[in-house]
């Protein structure tokens, strides 16, 4: 199993490229099942739950050719219906597969998946959705059986708001007879990107980008070509890290308009930051100032960042409390932290941060994505030498993460 060996105390400088956004590539894969035709994708980021996903819908009989980070999806020889549990377990954006494979061919079996333990994240509100679609829809063995000859347009309205749940409604319903209403949709960018595939696909949807989408079913959808859009969880990272070792870094393909709470909280930090067209050159020089902040849907504080900014906020000149309420298990990078000098205490969701003087390079595990980097970011600011173990999280979703690093300053190294 990989590890990382960080030897902390160097400042970042230099030029890193940001990868494609996960969140975005994964459901616009999925949706190569909704056409027989090619969907010719670019900017796929290579990470292991690309990797996975692809692997999953090849199953199916979806033809995949990739090159580097351009990926040409083919669906017009599909003849399995069902993503099984050894391919849906480690992750949870297989859910994704449920509604493009109902709406084109009628009926699909996918296996209850799994991914970070960082919450329960039910699929209920998927089953609901679809449900109200017309789907007949039963739960056994750890299988959701799925059938109905046509969906047909409905509104529907989520008990919460759900990323993945929009997306596998927004594409099932693409497909659907009539018109469909998804109300309380989710409004991340990645649900946009997604959405604007499907309308170069062929697809009939209003309201992109609010909470309220309106679909009109068309009978079939064509092949098309897309760029998928820039990781913002990618960039404010490694804008956390900079924001922790101090230093002076560009960072390359990305864009500025949709993490702005974010970047306001950067600023808050002390990290000086100079927006282009398509960079963010981001510079540090003093202690970071802490920031207290309360995870919320999208286009609040992002869940995904909670962790990487709790890192920044060990080291700060003071105290910061930080509110989760996304995910109820996801401050399971606290003990991690503390093992490297940091002062935090919990609070059911909430954690109240005493900024250190210093934090001590330690041997740390990684228990989820998100924590994974935050390990990093903290490590690099930590004196002496730390090791991460279960590192299998960062890959999931940062494209070659150490070799970015590496490539401006810090010294990092994978142990095999």
């Amino acid at each position: 199993m990989d590890k990382l060996q960080v030897v902390g105390g160097k400042r970042l400088e230099g030029e890193i490229v940001i990868s494609g956004a996960k969140n975005a590539a994964l459901p616009i894969l999925c949706a190569g099942l909704l056409t027989s035709g090619d969907l010719e994708l670019s900017n796929v980021p290579r990470l292991h739950d690309v990797k996975t996903i692809l692997k999953l819908l090849a199953q199916t009989g979806l033809a995949v050719s990739q090159d580097d980070e351009r990926v040409t999806l083919n669906g017009s020889a599909i003849t399995t219906l069902e993503a099984p549990y050894e391919l849906v377990k480690t992750m949870r954006a297989s859910i994704l597969v449920l509604g493009p494979l109902l709406a084109r061919f009628g009926e699909a079996k996918v296996s209850l998946p799994g991914g970070c333990a960082i919450g329960s994240r039910p699929v209920d509100q998927h089953i609901k959705g679809l449900r109200a679609l017309g789907a007949e829809i039963t739960i056994e063995g750890g299988y959701i059986y799925a059938k109905c000859k046509k969906l047909k347009g409905a509104r529907i309205r989520t008990d919460m708001i759900t990323v993945t749940g929009t997306e596998n409604l927004l594409m099932a319903a693409t497909l659907a007879e009539g018109e469909t209403v998804l109300e309380n949709a989710a409004r991340e960018p990645e649900v946009t990107d997604l959405a604007n595939l499907l309308v170069a696909m062929g697809a009939k949807i209003e309201g992109i980008g609010t909470d309220r989408l309106v679909i009109q079913g068309v009978a079939e959808l064509h092949g098309a070509r897309h760029a998928v859009i820039s990781d913002r969880i990618e960039a404010a990272t490694f804008l956390c890290a900079v924001a922790a070792t101090g230093g002076d870094i560009l960072l390359k393909n990305t864009r500025t308009d949709y993490f702005d709470v974010a970047l306001d909280k950067l600023r808050e930090i002390g990290l000086v930051m100079t927006m282009g067209p398509a960079s963010i050159r981001a510079q540090m020089g003093g202690r970071p100032k802490p920031v207290s902040f309360r995870t919320t849907e999208y286009p609040g504080f992002p869940t995904d960042m909670q962790a990487q900014f709790m890192a920044v906020n060990t080291i700060a000149s003071g105290a910061s409390r930080i509110t989760e309420t996304i995910f109820e298990n996801r401050f399971m990078h606290v003990q991690e932290m503390n093992r490297l000098g940091a002062s935090i205490q919990t609070e059911g969701n909430t954690a109240h941060v005493k900024g250190v003087d210093r934090l001590v390079g330690a041997p740390v595990m990684a228990t989820d994505l998100r924590a994974s980097a935050s390990l990093v970011i903290a490590a690099m600011a930590a004196q002496g030498t730390t090791i991460i173990d279960r590192i299998y999280h960062l890959d999931r979703g940062y494209d070659r993460m150490e070799v970015k690093l590496s490539a401006v300053g810090a010294n990092i190294v994978r142990i095999k």
